[in-house]
């Protein structure tokens, strides 16, 4: 989990546009983020395991 500073200093304004930092909007985790969901692959896990993300279910065959 990220702590409360970083996920501050994340959403600053960057200098430059590559410095931009995405975070996970549930646990503030950096690594592993998908941009269309805005999560992190962690919680994009559990939240579809558990139904929360519409049109997304685990597969199975």
């Amino acid at each position: 989990m990220a702590t409360t500073a970083q996920i501050v200093k994340s959403n600053k304004e960057p200098k430059f546009s590559t410095r931009l930092v995405r975070r996970c909007w549930k646990c503030g985790r950096k690594h592993g983020y998908m941009r269309d969901f805005k999560l992190c692959r962690i919680c994009f896990r559990e939240m579809a395991r558990k139904g929360e993300i519409p049109g997304i279910r685990k597969a199975s065959w």
